[in-house]
C-alpha cells in the first residue's frame, strides 16, 4: 500500500508550517500529497509552491471543484502543474455540494453526474494535445453561434495525468470506475465497503472493460495513537462533534452524501437523527448519538496493535493507497505520528 496525506492550504503565520510539514512528510517516506480547496484557498497555487519544495513526492488536487473553472481551464491546469513538477502531479476533481457550488461561486449545482463526464471528457481530449471540439448535453466547444473555431493549447503535456474523483453516491462510483484512474474516497468503513462502495466501482469499471487493479483506490482516515485503552475513550469522544459534524452540516439540508454514505453503511437510523439535531441547532445532541463504534470504524484511531489490525483489514478490503491525517497538537506531534503510520502501512503492505 501506498501512503498519502491530505492538507489544507493556510494564510498568514500558517503557511510556513504548512510548508514545513510538506517539506518534512516528503523526508518521511510519504509517497502523496493532496492539497485540499473546499472554500479555503485555492488549490492549484499552493500545488505550484509545494512542487518547487520537493523532489520526489506526487502532489495532487484533493479537490479542485467541478463548477469553478471551465474543463479547459482544469486541463490547463493540471498541464502546468504536471510540466512543472517533472510528472508528479494527480488531477483530483469533485462535485462538491450546493452550498459551496452555489452559495460561494453561484454557479447551478444541477447534473453533476453528467458535468463531471463531460469535464473528464474534455480534460482528457485537452491533454492529448489536437484541436477541441467537443459537443454534450452541457459543454459544446466551440461555442456554436459565434466565430470561434476549434483551438488547442499552445503548450503540450510532458508527462501523463492521472484522474482521480472524488465519489461517495451509487452513480459517481459507477462513473469513477467507468472513466478515472483512481477513486478519492472518505467515509470508509471497510466491513461494509463491499457492497456500498465496491459494488458500483466494479460496475463503472466492466463498463470500461477494466478490473480493480486499473484504479487506485485511495481512502482517508484521522490516525491516533492512544499510549493505551483508558486513554483512547477520551480521544474516541472528542471526535464524536466532528463526525456529526459530517453527518448534519455537510451539504445542505436536502444534499449530503457523507451522511448517505454512513447511512448506505449500516448507520442509517443514526444518520438520519443526527442530521434532524444538528439541523435543528442541537449540535451537542447530534454528538451525543454518535457511537465509539461509529468512530472507530472509520478511523485509524487506536493502539498501536489496533491500528495495525485496522490497516491490514484495509488492505484487505482493497485499499491501494492510504490517505492519513495525522492527529497532533504541534508540527512535531503530527510528523511523529505520520512518521509512525507510514511505518506501520508499510509494515501491513508488506504482509500481504
Amino acid at each position: 500500500m501506498r501512503t498519502a496525506t491530505t492538507i489544507e492550504a493556510s494564510g498568514g503565520e500558517h503557511w510556513s508550517r504548512t510548508s514545513d510539514f510538506v517539506v518534512e512528510a516528503e523526508k518521511l517516506g510519504l509517497d502523496v500529497c493532496w492539497v485540499a480547496e473546499a472554500w479555503g484557498s485555492d488549490a492549484p497555487s499552493a500545488l505550484g509552491y509545494y512542487a518547487a519544495l520537493t523532489d520526489r513526492m506526487l502532489l495532487g488536487s484533493g479537490i479542485m471543484q467541478l463548477g469553478t473553472r471551465t474543463p479547459t481551464a482544469v486541463a490547463q491546469t493540471a498541464i502546468t502543474l504536471s510540466n512543472l513538477s517533472g510528472g508528479r502531479f494527480l488531477l483530483g476533481l469533485g462535485a462538491s455540494g450546493p452550498q459551496v457550488i452555489e452559495g460561494l461561486h453561484g454557479v447551478p449545482f444541477a447534473r453533476p453526474l453528467r458535468r463531471m463526464r463531460e469535464t473528464v471528457e474534455i480534460v482528457r481530449r485537452v491533454v492529448d494535445g489536437g484541436r477541441l471540439s467537443y459537443s454534450g448535453a452541457e459543454f459544446t466547444l466551440p461555442l456554436p453561434g459565434g466565430e470561434a473555431v476549434p483551438m488547442r493549447l499552445s503548450m503540450r503535456a510532458e508527462h501523463d495525468i492521472p484522474v482521480y474523483l472524488a465519489a461517495l453516491s451509487p452513480a459517481m462510483l459507477r462513473l469513477t470506475g467507468e472513466a478515472a484512474d483512481g477513486w478519492l474516497g472518505t467515509s470508509f468503513v471497510p466491513e461494509g465497503a463491499a457492497d456500498a462502495y465496491f459494488a458500483h466501482l466494479d460496475e463503472g469499471l466492466a463498463r470500461s472493460g477494466r478490473t480493480r487493479a486499473d484504479l487506485d483506490v485511495c481512502q482517508g482516515a484521522e490516525v491516533a495513537f492512544a499510549a493505551d485503552e483508558e486513554a483512547l475513550g477520551p480521544m474516541v469522544a472528542g471526535r464524536k462533534k466532528e463526525l456529526a459534524f459530517s453527518l448534519g452540516g455537510m451539504g445542505s439540508a436536502s444534499t449530503n452524501f457523507y451522511n448517505g454514505a454512513y447511512s448506505r453503511q449500516g448507520w442509517a437510523e443514526v444518520a438520519a437523527e443526527v442530521r434532524e439535531r444538528w439541523q435543528a441547532g442541537d449540535r451537542d445532541g447530534a454528538a451525543g448519538l454518535v457511537t465509539d463504534e461509529m468512530v472507530l470504524g472509520t478511523t485509524l484511531i487506536g493502539t498501536e496493535p489496533m491500528v495495525r489490525e485496522r490497516l491490514a483489514v484495509w488492505r484487505d478490503a482493497g485499499v491501494d493507497t492510504v490517505r492519513l491525517y495525522p492527529a497532533g497538537e504541534t508540527l512535531e506531534d503530527r510528523l511523529t505520528t505520520l512518521g509512525r503510520a507510514i511505518e506501520l502501512v508499510h509494515e501491513v503492505g508488506g504482509a500481504a
